[in-house]
């Protein structure tokens, strides 16, 4: 069974930062680009970032550039979402995602994982 299981979600406060990661089993995903996007309560599913296979190319949203870093370490399997200088419209469940392009759209990617839930507070 293949699985994207992502972890690292939590409550903050705003300006602070988090780490997501997302790890894959049951198959490998070599040359797959890999994908964040996220869903807040009542809202469309929207794309965060993406990064190529070689982690060479990545494409981010207006809404996080400058503040959320993704990155890959393919050797250990997981993707990562680095989260700085959070606000509270940062607020939704984060879901990893596993494609054959760097796309923005979510029908472009194949496999998906549950999702972790970010709430960004005071």
């Amino acid at each position: 069974q293949v699985q994207l299981v992502e972890s690292g979600g939590g409550l903050v406060q705003p300006g602070e930062s988090l780490r997501l990661s997302c790890a894959a089993s049951g198959r490998t995903f070599y040359g797959y680009v890999m994908g964040w996007f996220r869903q807040a309560p009542g809202k469309e599913r929207e794309f965060v970032a993406a990064i190529s296979w070689s982690g060479g190319a990545s494409v981010y949203a207006v809404s996080v550039k400058g503040r959320f870093t993704i990155s890959r370490d393919n050797a250990r399997n997981p993707v990562y979402l680095q989260m700085n200088s959070l606000k509270p419209e940062d607020t939704a469940v984060y879901y990893c995602a596993a494609g054959r392009l760097l796309a923005q759209t979510t029908n472009q990617y194949e496999y998906w994982g549950q999702g972790t839930q970010v709430t960004v507070s005071s």
